[in-house]
């Protein structure tokens, strides 16, 4: 991959304006509080990583595209064959539209995605010399790419702090009032307003995985939570944290590094 340039990297991110702090006030939780939520997160995963498999930023960029409602295991199952034939743009471009589709057949609204991956192939083609551009505004005028999207994209492609709520990190926000919202937007705003500076890259990585392993939709696994003692969530069983410990890695997800 690419190193980012000062227009498109994290010398850009360093560039934005302050992180607004008016959310504050949502969060339950005080500002000592949180930083010790992050802390400990920070402990069991020193370095998390997403679940999409992926070579490169484009094909980074395709598989968050296909996983909108569709699991990551899916996803997964549906591109291994995809990317070790087309991992560019232009070679994405030269399979079309149906041979794609043939490819993501098992991914929820493929047939939207496949036309969403080709028109994006040739926008990036077009407008991007075949580069998937670093920058938010950019990523969101390509077929098929919304907020959410361009904010994963720009975390693990390009090491920028940015906060990508999916379904997981929407119920967090909210059942443990970290920092609620009515919207995707709305629960975003505050976690980037409360989250500490040192612990924004991989904020929305460690608060997808707790979701997805601890604090789970139908019923959170308080027993092994490690920040059971700090929770508000009213529906919490459990007072007692979990060992602070590290975890095993997840296996690895990349087909190659970036």
């Amino acid at each position: 991959m690419k190193k980012p340039n000062a227009k498109n990297g994290p010398a850009a991110a360093a560039k934005a304006k302050p992180r607004p702090r008016s959310f504050r006030a949502r969060s339950r939780y005080t500002p000592a509080e949180v930083r010790e939520i992050f802390r400990r997160f920070s402990v069991q995963r020193p370095e998390p990583k997403g679940e999409l498999e992926h070579i490169n930023p484009f094909t980074l960029l395709v598989a968050v595209v296909l996983s909108a409602q569709a699991t990551d295991v899916g996803v997964n199952k549906a591109t291994r064959a995809l990317f070790a034939v087309a991992d560019t743009p232009q070679k994405m471009l030269e399979l079309g539209e149906e041979r794609v589709g043939d490819y993501i057949r098992t991914v929820g609204l493929w047939r939207n995605k496949a036309k969403n991956v080709i028109a994006l192939s040739e926008a990036l083609i077009r407008d991007f010399g075949g580069e998937v551009p670093g920058e938010r505004d950019l990523l969101v005028k390509l077929p098929g790419v919304g907020r959410k999207t361009a904010n994963v994209v720009l975390n693990m492609a390009f090491g920028q702090p940015t906060m990508a709520v999916d379904t997981h990190i929407f119920r967090i926000g909210n059942r443990l009032g970290l920092a609620p919202g009515k919207t995707p937007e709305e629960v975003e705003a505050g976690l980037v307003a409360i989250i500490p500076d040192e612990y924004m890259r991989h904020a929305h990585h460690w608060l997808i995985l707790h979701g997805r392993y601890v604090c789970k939709a139908r019923k959170p696994d308080c027993e092994v939570c490690v920040i059971a003692d700090l929770c508000k969530a009213p529906e919490k069983t459990n007072s007692v944290p979990a060992p602070l410990v590290e975890l095993k890695p997840l296996e690895p997800v990349e087909l190659a590094a970036l």
